[in-house]
């Protein structure tokens, strides 16, 4: 593949070059592993798990850990042209060269992307194709939070991966090395895997024409693998730095689990029970993966961040250092009042963007159906703060299709809106409101999981009768999850092994990326049901209390009795209080007392249970606002806000001194665009330690400038940017310093002073050299000759303002060859520029880029820049 990255889309994607990253040679180790995301780089990029396994896998010196992602479809289109297999990032290896690949599955629409990759990898898509020799094709695996609901993915994999990663992947790694040390065969190493806690063989299991499992003997139940204490569990001081990721930050996880017992939330039971990090360790983490990263935001990652005993704690400690450095930092997954003032006052102060709360519905009756544990007052008091803070934009999420769901309750989600609309008062500032509607899939392993899921015209009315009641509405907007999509998500959650040939099918009719609206596509689902024979009923309707579900083999964690206890609760309007605070609910993830937990152990010894640094919150809700008659007060008639620029430390935008620093761009590097090869400098300026001036304003960026981008492909021995520095360095000190923190391909040469209101221009005067390795080596001199001999030669391009001609010979002040036949240009750019691959096409129509070898030698700037 990087033969090809000329061609591909985002080349820099395909490099594996980037910060952080691991390259060993698979060769001088025992095992070669792959972790691969169904979906795209900047998707996959954005995921901590994906991280946490590589470092871990990398950690082991016989193991050889590598990463491939879906490419997109231009980019797949391509390497079937060119006849190449999908390879690995990191050594370009082909996956069927592989021993492992270990697929990361975060939800069911990614089901075809997996098929995807295994076609263009060249590996057969069903276990059973993969014949019975361990050493012919890799295992291929899956894991993460999907993947024990992934039932109709079953034939396509060797074994799945239940639970937390961070011990299961390296002992099935363990035993995949022994097995093929000791020459064992495909069906006798997983049948040993099967024996692993955590570990779940499809193959193993039989199913009959109704999708119902038959348990064999002598094979442990399959369950949910957990690390019982998070505080020991290895964490990625050293990340991979992505060139551009959807959360193109610093993610540290604080706790993990949540026990609020949301009846609709399958994360919430597969994740049981809570388990924080202390608080201590989470500093030291986050202080050597700042330091290691040079990130400038940071993310406290879990489930329910505000649910975190000891976040006042860690928050406000953070804070002040992040200031100090101008890192910002978010808190997702804020449930409604879990942040006091101190906390949102300090927010407002660092960064403050649009705040997203989730009622999830409109009605305080499905509120407690669903046990979502909060209240109006709670939610309007919560705006209210937010108001009161700075914050001017809400977006509020809601589910429609709840069990029990009335039209009383569609028009609450209305009412609630406009309440949340109209808690800022009369003034002239106004909070805008974004209500956001997704339909709700009743998943496995959740009280909700024996349910109907509405039907697509249903969800489809409903959908147009909000539209309708949010119409008049002012400061409200409405934004809607595509029904068709939910409807494809419920049959693939609940479905079991029939639906894999539909699966295949839709794979076949080119159902791919389904998550992405601009590529999801229901009809070939429909046709592909069809031809099985099934239809979307046999999956998203109703199921007994007392039936087989497709997923009963499999071992959540929780009981089926706790599951039907929350369930009649909940239609009893009835809340479960959190028992992380409050009493057990015996939902069998604990062990209390005599009663051990449900969840599979490797060591019989280790107890499982919610680990909490403080027994009790380190801080309290918000108090309401509230008049001599018990009303709450709205926030304009207390002390609201203005919205001001949040402040950034004087310090941080003194200027001391200027420098314009020259570097490379070689290698796998030239495939940075320029926007990429900005942020990895930025980055690496923050690793150096080089103390960067910074702007003012609402969001402070370090004072860089840049020359003339340069085109993505060519490599450069004379490129530059120039830094504002807040306190004096020498240059050969910044030169010392950068240069430890950047790869081979991107080393700086020099630093030179420059003044502190320096412009950045363009070069006037640039040389290139170009080496054409293509089969016409005579045509491309002959070409060359001819336009050096020409007075003129008219190019005719397309511009934003429309079709443009100009001469471009003007452009070549000098065209020479070297001894080795190597090209030399040098280009005038007094007049115009235009991108040199653009003039080299034009003289040579036709060329192909993965044969031209382009290096920028030198650059002269205008006299009064240099």
């Amino acid at each position: 593949m990087k033969e090809l990255l000329p061609l591909l889309p985002h080349p820099s994607h395909y490099t594996g070059i980037e910060e952080g990253s691991v390259h060993k040679d698979p060769s001088q180790t025992d095992l070669h592993c792959v972790l691969a995301f169904p979906d795209l780089y900047e998707v996959g990029m954005s995921y901590l798990g994906h991280k946490i396994l590589y470092n871990i896998l990398n950690s082991h010196r016989e193991i050889c850990a590598e990463r491939v992602f879906a490419p997109d479809l231009e980019a797949a289109n391509i390497l079937k042209a060119h006849h190449v297999p999908l390879a690995t990032l990191e050594s370009d290896t082909p996956l069927g060269d592989t021993h492992l690949i270990g697929f990361s599955i975060t939800h069911e629409l990614c089901f075809t992307n997996i098929l995807y990759m295994l076609d263009l990898a060249g590996i057969p898509l069903r276990t059973a194709m993969r014949g019975n020799s361990l050493t012919h094709w890799p295992i291929i695996a899956a894991g993460g939070g999907c993947a024990i609901s992934s039932e109709p993915m079953a034939p396509f994999f060797d074994l799945m991966m239940l639970g937390d990663g961070e011990e299961l992947f390296p002992e099935l790694c363990a035993l995949l090395r022994q097995g093929r040390l000791e020459g064992w065969n495909r069906r006798e190493f997983l049948l040993k895997a099967a024996n692993i806690p955590g570990i779940y063989v499809p193959s193993l299991y039989e199913h009959d024409a109704l999708g119902r499992i038959s348990v064999p003997k002598g094979i442990p139940m399959p369950g949910r693998r957990i690390v019982s204490d998070l505080n020991r569990a290895d964490y990625p001081e050293r990340q991979i730095v992505p060139f551009g990721a959807v959360h193109n930050r610093l993610s540290l996880e604080i706790a993990r689990g949540c026990t609020r017992g949301c009846r609709f939330c399958q994360a919430g039971i597969l994740y049981r029970p809570a388990r924080e990090r202390k608080p201590q360790q989470a500093e030291e983490i986050l202080s050597r993966c700042l330091k290691n990263t040079g990130f400038d935001e940071i993310s406290f990652l879990s489930l329910s961040t505000g649910d975190y005993s000891a976040l006042k704690t860690l928050f406000l400690k953070t804070s002040d250092r992040c200031a100090a450095e101008q890192i910002a930092i978010s808190l997702p997954s804020l449930r409604i009042g879990s942040i006091d003032d101190s906390i949102m006052e300090r927010m407002a102060g660092i960064r403050r963007t649009g705040a997203t709360l989730a009622p999830e519905a409109g009605s305080q009756r499905m509120r407690d159906i669903i046990n979502k544990g909060i209240t109006e007052e709670e939610i309007l008091l919560h705006v209210q703060k937010l108001f009161e803070h700075g914050w001017q934009q809400v977006k509020l999420y809601f589910m429609i299709g709840l069990p029990g769901e009335k039209q009383s309750d569609l028009e609450g989600i209305v009412d609630l809106c406009r309440k949340v609309r109209d808690a800022a008062g009369g003034g002239k500032r106004r909070l805008q409101v974004t209500a956001a509607i997704s339909p709700f899939v009743p998943k496995p392993f959740t009280p909700f999981q024996w349910e109907r899921q509405l039907s697509l015209p249903e969800i489809t009315q409903r959908i147009r009768l909000l539209r309708h009641l949010f119409d008049s509405e002012k400061n409200i907007k409405m934004r809607w999850h595509e029904p068709a999509c939910s409807h494809l998500e419920g049959i693939l959650s609940r479905a079991d092994r029939r639906l894999a040939d539909v699966v295949e099918k839709a794979y076949r009719k080119g159902a791919l990326f389904t998550s992405w609206i601009d590529h999801f596509a229901l009809e070939p689902w429909l046709e592909a049901l069809a031809e099985c024979g099934l239809s979307a009923d046999l999956f998203t309707g109703s199921r007994k209390l007392d039936a087989p579900l497709p997923w009963d083999h499999l071992n959540p964690g929780v009981s089926r009795s706790f599951l039907l206890r929350e369930r009649k609760k909940a239609f009893q309007e009835l809340v479960s209080p959190d028992c992380r605070y409050h009493g057990c609910h015996g939902c069998g993830a604990c062990d209390i007392g005599s009663q051990p937990s449900l969840l599979p152990k490797k060591d019989p010894g280790e107890l499982f249970s919610n680990r909490l640094v403080f027994p009790q919150r380190d801080q309290e809700s918000h108090r309401p606002k509230v008049d001599e008659n018990g009303r709450i007060i709205p926030a304009a008639q207390g002390p609201a806000k203005k919205a001001d620029a949040p402040s950034i430390r004087q310090d941080l935008v003194m200027k001391a001194v200027r420098y314009r620093i020259w570097h490379r761009k070689e290698g796998s590097a030239a495939f940075l665009s320029p926007l990429e090869l900005q942020s990895v400098l930025e980055r690496a300026l923050r690793r150096a330690e080089i103390p960067l001036s910074f702007s003012q304003g609402f969001h402070p960026l370090p004072l860089l400038s840049f020359g003339r981008a340069l085109s993505v492909g060519i490599e450069s021995c004379s490129e530059w940017f120039s830094a504002c520095l807040r306190t004096p360095l020498r240059a050969e000190e910044v030169i010392d310093r950068l240069s430890q923190c950047l790869p081979a391909e991107l080393q700086p040469i020099y630093a030179e002073s420059i003044p502190l209101k320096d412009k950045s221009v363009g070069a006037c005067r640039e040389t290139y050299t170009i080496r054409y390795s293509g089969i016409e080596q005579e045509r491309f001199r002959q070409l060359w000759k001819s336009f050096a001999e020409k007075d003129s030669h008219f190019l005719t391009r397309e511009t934003k303002k429309g079709p443009r001609t100009s001469d471009i010979r003007g452009i070549f002040q000098e065209i020479s060859w070297d001894e080795d036949g190597t090209l030399r240009l040098t280009m005038n750019w007094s007049e115009q520029y235009i991108s040199p691959i653009v003039l080299i096409s034009a003289v040579v129509p036709g060329i192909s880029p993965e044969c031209l070898h382009i290096v920028k030698q030198s650059q002269e700037l205008p006299q009064q820049e240099k």
